[in-house]
């Protein structure tokens, strides 16, 4: 029993922490997109995405960060997760296909393992558990 509880202990920090550090990461580049800051811009339209996007993901991100930290609402939780990943895995997908560096790629490499790894940890009871019959 003891074993079960360190586990428990050792799952809820692991994933508390890298959530935390998910939550930064979504909130500061949502705010980056949201104040049109030039360089995030220069980063969008090197992609081939239009300005006005960056408002829409930068919303998007804002709100998924309160939905996965909110008690409760474990479908609405999923439903950010899930954002989460094809935003971020479509910003490593998009760098890859322009041919950025490393470097530019790496940030969205990050948050999208952030993000896998937050999901992955997530106590129970922050999970939809469904009962089959």
């Amino acid at each position: 029993m003891e074993t079960s509880n360190r586990s428990e202990k050792r799952t809820k920090i692991i994933y508390w922490i890298f959530t935390l550090w998910m939550a930064l990461g979504m909130v500061s580049t949502a705010i980056v997109q949201l104040m049109k800051n030039k360089d995030e811009l220069a980063n969008f339209t090197n992609l081939g995405y239009p300005a006005y996007l960056m408002t829409i993901i930068g919303v998007w991100k804002l709100l998924g960060v309160i939905a996965i930290l909110i008690p409760k609402r474990l479908l609405l939780k999923e439903w950010a997760y899930a954002g989460f990943f094809f935003v971020m895995s479509g910003a490593v997908i998009s760098h890859l296909i322009v041919g950025d560096p490393a470097g530019r790629t790496f940030p969205a490499v990050l948050l999208l393992v952030l993000v896998i790894i937050s999901w992955y940890f997530r106590p129970a009871n922050r999970k939809i558990t469904i009962i089959e019959k």
